[in-house]
């Protein structure tokens, strides 16, 4: 496509946000091509106001990552080791339980876990770690487990799907987080993460779980090798996933981050390419209610103003719970924040600040603001 005919493509997908049309891949395309940060952004907004007003969600959260221990070996990864390094670890189900406790004693109602790959722990591991948590903090929410992270299960354990996911269901997994599904197309996911779950899988799983009743959310990890094309198909595979299960709650934009990677050479996103992403992911995901502006991975000052590009969710006040973090924080970023801290944030981009739980119920009595809707697209009850 042409750099003349941007402005004319730009103003007929105003006209479908406007009168709330689908967007299309070419629309997509169109989008990724423009230079104009600030219109595509406007029309990101339109989108966002119309679905949450003003209202800016958080929550008060802690990582778990029970192990970096992983056979995989992705290109886009720092966190993992090897079994025999020096630096590998994995934690027993009592102490991620005490881990837990000192996160709960501080106020989260939310544990997100997630981990390695590991080649030796077996599935009582894992139901165990689930089931001596909710036994521990009943009122935890427990969200657990990629779908890369199920698929490794099925595969070392020599169980089914179903087994899998009703097991994990009945010890007391929640949700699931949205990790692994990195991106979809390949030849480009083959590049980033050859020995990993496919996009097709990813996709697999996450209908069954979805199906299962257990919402979930999505990512996509963006600024390394792949091309728009890569990112609008992603994009758009989503989409058609929410409208066949309705299982998901939040979509997350992960920058990459090269330091301590094998794409180490690469100089990863801008402050441009994620406004821009953000913003086009609003535009694109019409049936998924709310857009992720992951402050940890972004920083504080680019995510305040993502909250005008179409984000309206910031995660949590997160605290590390292994390594994991240390490997995609953003420069100069820390691993925690107050709910002062984000509730500050908040205001400062001229939105009303949110506590929700996991599900995005919020906690607290919104404030008024001169734009207060409530959200009009809200998650479906699955069956």
């Amino acid at each position: 496509m042409s750099a003349t005919s941007l402005p004319a493509r730009l103003g007929e997908i105003g006209e479908k946000v406007e009168n709330k049309q689908r967007l299309s891949f070419e629309d997509g395309m169109t989008l990724f091509e423009s230079d104009d940060l600030l219109a595509v952004g406007e029309l990101a907004n339109q989108v966002r106001e119309r679905i949450n007003g003003d209202l800016t969600y958080y929550n008060v959260n802690r990582h778990l990552n029970y192990t970096n221990v992983c056979i995989s070996d992705c290109a886009f990864c720092g966190f993992y080791r090897r079994v025999r390094h020096p630096e590998a670890y994995e934690w027993s189900v009592e102490e991620s339980v005490e881990i837990a406790r000192k996160a709960y004693q501080e106020g989260a109602r939310e544990l997100h876990i997630v981990g390695g790959l590991h080649p030796r722990l077996q599935f009582d591991y894992y139901s165990s770690l689930l089931s001596e948590l909710k036994r521990n903090f009943p009122d935890m929410h427990l969200k657990a487990f990629t779908m890369v992270e199920l698929d490794h299960l099925t595969r070392v354990c020599r169980m089914t799907d179903e087994q899998v996911i009703d097991g994990l269901i009945a010890a007391g997994l929640d949700s699931c987080p949205g990790g692994g599904a990195e991106i979809f197309r390949d030849p480009t996911r083959s590049r980033i993460c050859a020995h990993k779950t496919s996009g097709e899988r990813w996709l697999e799983l996450t209908a069954k779980v979805h199906r299962r009743g257990v919402h979930t959310n999505a990512t996509m990890l963006y600024g390394h090798v792949e091309s728009y094309e890569d990112r609008v198909d992603h994009l758009v595979k989503l989409r058609a996933l929410q409208d066949e299960t309705g299982g998901f709650m939040c979509f997350i934009p992960l920058a990459f981050h090269p330091k301590g990677t094998e794409l180490s050479h690469l100089p990863g996103p801008s402050g441009i390419d994620s406004l821009k992403t953000i913003a086009v992911s609003r535009l694109m995901l019409d049936n998924i209610a709310h857009i992720k502006a992951y402050w940890v991975m972004l920083g504080k000052n680019l995510s305040q103003v993502a909250l005008r590009f179409g984000a309206d969710d910031l995660d949590g006040t997160i605290n590390e719970g292994g390594s994991l973090m240390e490997s995609y924080l953003a420069e100069g970023n820390e691993n925690q924040l107050t709910k002062a801290g984000i509730e500050e944030m908040v205001r400062g981009a001229g939105r009303v600040p949110v506590e929700r739980d996991t599900l995005y119920n919020p906690i607290h009595t919104i404030e008024s603001s001169s734009n207060p809707q409530e959200p009009k697209l809200t998650l479906p009850v699955l069956n």
